[in-house]
């Protein structure tokens, strides 16, 4: 095989879709991984499509093909957040103060996701002076408030898609985005400072909400 042969091969071999919805899962991480790493050292503006499918090693073609948009790059480590507090959120018992629930149950990230603690913070730092990642950053966190909504249904029971109950879902979420944010840009990440925005979403969501235990 010649060595042109070899780098068309190589590339048809990175286009080719995973073999399974986990090893997708994982290729969109290491694609993410990769690209924060670029928009930390070069901004986004200064960082091409191209240059994330390179640090990647995948093709262009495997990069759009996984992602509408460089920006949209960062979405699964973000989403490893968003998820882990919607699980935090739908265990929440019935009769049981959300705040006092969360101060408990709740993790930044999964166990399994401790290790892109530091991307995850880097992205919400960054979406402060850059709109694309601002817009993403944004979207995914509004996910949040289907899963507050319906706890608070369970809580309450009031109708999930009822006025009052998404007015209190959205003011629980707003409450989580400013605490989340303010965790990002005030600290590096370190254990005692995971426990404590554990303990200051605790506090807001206590501060908030209405439901209190039956």
């Amino acid at each position: 095989m010649t060595a042109v042969s070899e780098e068309r091969h190589g590339a048809a071999r990175r286009g080719r879709p995973p073999a399974s919805d986990q090893a997708r899962r994982e290729q969109r991480l290491h694609i993410s991984r990769a690209a924060v790493r670029l928009f930390r050292d070069h901004g986004v503006a200064g960082t091409a499509g191209r240059e994330i499918a390179r640090a990647a090693d995948v093709s262009e073609r495997t990069l759009w093909r996984l992602f509408r948009t460089k920006e949209s790059c960062v979405e699964p480590l973000l989403s490893q957040a968003v998820e882990s507090f919607q699980d935090a959120v739908r265990d929440c018992p019935p009769g049981r103060a959300l705040g006092e629930h969360l101060r408990a149950r709740y993790e930044f990230l999964p166990s399994s996701a401790g290790s892109d603690l530091d991307a995850v913070l880097a992205i919400i730092r960054l979406s402060r002076e850059e709109p694309g990642l601002r817009a993403v950053w944004l979207l995914l966190q509004e996910r949040a408030e289907p899963a507050l909504a319906g706890m608070l249904a369970r809580q309450t029971g009031l109708p999930a898609d009822g006025m009052e109950i998404r007015v209190r879902a959205a003011g629980l979420n707003a409450a989580l985005r400013v605490v989340t944010e303010d965790f990002a840009w005030s600290t590096a990440g370190a254990a005692d400072d995971v426990d404590r925005q554990r303990r200051r979403v605790a506090e807001a969501f206590h501060a908030v909400a209405a439901t209190r235990p039956g």
